[in-house]
């Protein structure tokens, strides 16, 4: 039976329910090319009209522009009630002015790709306890509005911060997850959990605290699966997972034309190989990879919603269309046998 995007999925242990699909609002922020906010609200309303109600923003995106749009769209929606929505923690946003001087510029993150009309402020990375409350406030303000209900811990891991990350980790441990954990206790958010792409920090993350979903981009795809121990131990505590970057950055959306993205860069030739493997079994069975791509994560059972993203309404409902294609089982299998596919859980009941 082929999948629905509308369709429900329980959070983990959370009283939520999400949407098995989702819409990530990075692309919202400028991702690579400008958007306008014509077609950002336009693309929020196609998801919304697709029976999509679970959205994943940041203030990093579109540094806070992607709040500002999210924000504005809900608000005018009248169901609005029907909306999840997390955000993220662990950057706060500022100007220089007169008598506050912002610290030294950290350098640049190799996983950003830079925003083509964001907003101007710069982000200063603070996951203490007084960095996350404010996060979660500044976020409010931003998007106007006082619910709010899973917030994720951004980018923590020595894949952003490199040789900086331990004392960052250490702001998180002695402060930034009593905060959530308050947060949490008190209703004013419905869980927390990290939202990266790199698996061993959310691993690292479960052995400090109780974690209710996590957001892991990239790492489980067609092209990649040594994320699936990490998924296996989420689903044995109960924390949901949430997959982003389902396509790659770009490749298995778009195949590999020129210029194809993998992982925020250009595609290396091995990838581009392995795509085009990929492409080619799907095509033996008429389905088109991008299909494939969206779908793939949620065989495994930890996983409650893939995240896709849009800077406008055809591409947003090319996604449901590929989230909604039936994919017969034995596209699965020859994938399997190509070598080009680890063997998958059987998909569970939503």
């Amino acid at each position: 039976m082929a999948m629905r995007a509308r369709d429900k999925r329980r959070l983990g242990a959370t009283k939520l329910s999400v949407t098995a699909l989702s819409m990530g609002c990075a692309s919202l922020g400028g991702l690579y090319t400008p958007v306008s906010a014509a077609d950002a609200l336009a693309t929020l309303q196609a998801a919304w009209n697709s029976g999509i109600r679970y959205f994943d923003v940041a203030p990093m995106y579109g540094l806070t522009r992607a709040e500002h749009l999210l924000g504005q769209f809900l608000r005018e929606e009248p169901l609005r009630d029907e909306a999840v929505v997390s955000t993220k923690v662990g950057r706060l946003f500022a100007n220089d002015r007169p008598g506050h001087r912002l610290p030294p510029e950290p350098p640049k993150n190799p996983l950003d790709p830079g925003w083509q009309n964001g907003l101007p402020f710069r982000e200063i990375f603070d996951y203490s306890y007084d960095g996350i409350m404010r996060s979660f406030d500044d976020s409010q303000q931003r998007m106007g509005t006082d619910h709010l209900d899973i917030l994720f811990i951004h980018d923590i891991g020595v894949l952003t911060h490199g040789e900086r990350n331990a004392a960052l980790w250490r702001q998180l441990t002695s402060g930034g997850f009593r905060a959530l954990s308050e947060l949490r206790e008190a209703g004013l958010i419905a869980g927390f959990g990290l939202g990266v792409n790199e698996a061993e920090v959310i691993a690292a993350a479960m052995d400090e605290v109780r974690l209710d979903c996590c957001l892991l981009a990239g790492r489980h795809s067609l092209l990649e699966q040594d994320a699936v121990p990490l998924l296996d131990r989420a689903r044995r505590q109960g924390t949901a997972i949430v997959i982003g970057g389902v396509f790659n950055s770009g490749i298995l959306a778009t195949g590999t034309a020129a210029n194809a993205k993998f992982n925020y860069k250009d595609a290396p030739a091995e990838i581009v190989r392995r795509t085009e493997e990929l492409a080619r079994v799907c095509a033996a069975f008429n389905v088109p990879l991008g299909a494939a791509a969206v779908q793939f994560p949620l065989f495994h059972p930890a996983v409650a919603s893939v995240l896709v993203g849009a800077k406008h309404p055809d591409k947003l409902l090319q996604s449901v269309g590929w989230f909604e294609t039936d994919i017969p089982e034995e596209l699965w299998q020859a994938l399997q046998e190509n070598g080009l596919l680890a063997p998958m859980p059987v998909l569970t009941e939503t």
